[in-house]
């Protein structure tokens, strides 16, 4: 694949073609990956911040709500920017040989029910609206 063919168009608006759409994904920059590793809040959450959705963060406490591992919960052991995914404390599958693998999850099938809230700028950006 050419330099041109992998380029990110900060232009780009929308396209219903899912090609163009997992283009986009995958070819964006990190600081744009990062909005797109956000998962709704929980109704009481959603209450209590007045907001809908926030980034997905360490610690974080939450329930997967579609997928393999539907109504399990467990918090974020770590946040894969790259792939778009993240990793869940107990999420695991047996493999042949026994040992255990995390499965990384998208957190478009996540909803958060406890936040971390060890950080002074996350608890600003709850506050902020």
């Amino acid at each position: 694949m050419t330099k041109a063919a992998r380029k990110f168009s900060a232009s780009w608006k929308a396209s219903r073609k899912p090609k163009k759409q997992r283009k986009y994904r995958y070819n964006a920059p990190y600081h744009t990956k990062s909005t797109l590793l956000s998962a709704h809040l929980s109704r009481e959450l959603r209450k209590k911040y007045k907001k809908r959705s926030l980034r997905l963060r360490k610690g974080d406490k939450v329930l997967v709500i579609s997928g393999e591992f539907r109504k399990k919960e467990g918090k974020v052991e770590s946040i894969i920017t790259k792939n778009l995914k993240v990793q869940i404390e107990g999420i695991e599958k047996t493999k042949k040989d026994g040992t255990k693998a995390r499965i990384p999850v998208d957190p478009s099938n996540l909803i958060i029910i406890e936040l971390a809230l060890d950080d002074k700028r996350r608890l600003e950006a709850l506050e902020r609206k």
